[in-house]
């Protein structure tokens, strides 16, 4: 299904977005370059959270360094709002945590569906199933 793309629209974007723009061995990072720049060509408004950034900051500075990290802090993620988890958000991502209950689900991504459910995001920018699986719409559709 094609997405369309209507300004004022939001898109929650996740840690596995946000790292294959960065690495170039990535497999998603043409991918995630075409449809970054869509998504901000389109006048999406893009959020992320507090969580997504700490996850984002440490996955990049243990995999491509310091700079890397620096460098998507000072460039890519000013081009998104964030959003600060706070108590209930956490409390509730962490009751959704224990009622799935799978190993490879963090505890990230149970903050992000709550947090996108309370400020009615519906769609995603994310390589990671579980946001589907969860209900969200992925916005890679966008990019044929």
């Amino acid at each position: 299904m094609e997405i369309s793309l209507v300004e004022g629209e939001k898109a929650f974007v996740d840690t596995s977005a946000f790292y294959a723009l960065m690495d170039r061995s990535d497999r998603n990072h043409g991918r995630a370059g075409k449809l970054w720049a869509a998504l901000l060509e389109s006048g999406f408004a893009l959020v992320t959270s507090n969580y997504v950034i700490l996850e984002t900051l440490a996955l990049l500075q243990n995999r491509l360094g310091f700079a890397a990290a620096s460098l998507w802090y000072r460039d890519v993620l000013g081009l998104a709002g964030s959003v600060w988890i706070d108590e209930t958000v956490h409390r509730s991502a962490y009751e959704l945590w224990l009622s799935i209950g799978k190993r490879k689900l963090s505890m990230v991504d149970c903050t992000s569906f709550t947090l996108m459910r309370r400020l009615l995001v519906e769609r995603v920018f994310a390589f990671d199933k579980y946001f589907q699986q969860q209900g969200f719409e992925d916005v890679s559709n966008v990019v044929p």
